[in-house]
């Protein structure tokens, strides 16, 4: 019997249900991989902004990790909100002996500003995590932390992918052209091919929980089996309809709309 695809969260909550955990599973279960999920942090936010944070206790969370390990095999699992070294030391501790492929949101700023993550673990999850990864998709904010150097073009986005594979250790780079003007055009390198995805840009606020969202689709299709550009082509149609028909809902940045890209669900 074919194993049912699963694929695992590593993140912070958002009780208000449009990025972190919540949105990671709701984009697995609408993509048809059964969804697991290991909390890191317990976040009091909402669509507009971050208004507390609770960590979990460092054994907790390894804990979680060797319940869902000692029992579900998952084909693909992604982290996302990593808040400190502590955490992260505890998560490359249980991951790495993992053979499945390993995608890096590196959450570093809410949608709305909030910073989520501490200075000095930028510097550990560029160093520890990334070359366990098979794929990190930063945002061009989050590459240019990375990288140290700023990001005006689609050449210094292209560059930018190459020296988070080449210095830095990451299987590929997913670098996201979201924050420049004119069409939204993402730049991934694996490493030999660098492969551009286009989309439309769409005149909404309403964008949280989006990296979440797309880094969740390529869990998804890759938990199904699906190589890397594939897993990303699909996970980039599946994101900007999400985002085309984003919630209108809170006082903020309303969330991404996972079950309206029916089309592209895996079959």
């Amino acid at each position: 019997m074919k194993p049912i695809p699963a694929a695992l969260t590593i993140a912070g909550t958002d009780p208000s249900g449009g990025a972190g955990i919540q949105a990671d599973l709701k984009t697995f279960q609408e993509l048809k991989a059964y969804g697991m999920s290991v909390i890191t942090s317990v976040v009091a936010q909402n669509t507009t902004g971050v208004q507390n944070v609770q960590h979990m206790p460092v054994s907790m969370i390894k804990q979680q990790l060797e319940s869902v390990i000692s029992d579900i095999p998952f084909q693909a699992f992604k982290t996302g909100m990593l808040a400190n070294i502590t955490i992260m030391d505890a998560v490359a501790e249980k991951i790495s002996r993992l053979d499945v492929p390993y995608i890096i949101d590196p959450v570093m700023v809410a949608t709305s500003g909030d910073a989520l993550i501490s200075g000095d673990s930028r510097d550990y999850l560029r160093d520890k995590l990334l070359p366990l990864s098979a794929l990190v998709t930063p945002n061009i904010p989050e590459a240019e932390v990375m990288t140290g150097k700023t990001i005006k073009s689609a050449e210094d986005i292209q560059q930018a992918a190459k020296q988070i594979v080449h210095e830095f250790g990451a299987g590929a780079a997913l670098v996201k052209g979201g924050h420049m003007q004119g069409e939204a055009v993402d730049f991934l390198y694996d490493g030999k091919k660098m492969h551009p995805f286009s989309a439309e840009r769409i005149d909404t606020k309403n964008t949280h929980g989006t990296g979440c969202t797309y880094s969740a689709a390529i869990t998804a299709y890759m938990s199904h089996g699906y190589q890397l550009p594939e897993a990303v082509q699909k996970a980039k149609n599946f994101v900007t309809g999400a985002i085309r028909d984003s919630f209108s809902i809170g006082h903020g940045n309303g969330p991404t709309n996972q079950w309206t890209h029916r089309t592209e669900r895996v079959n």
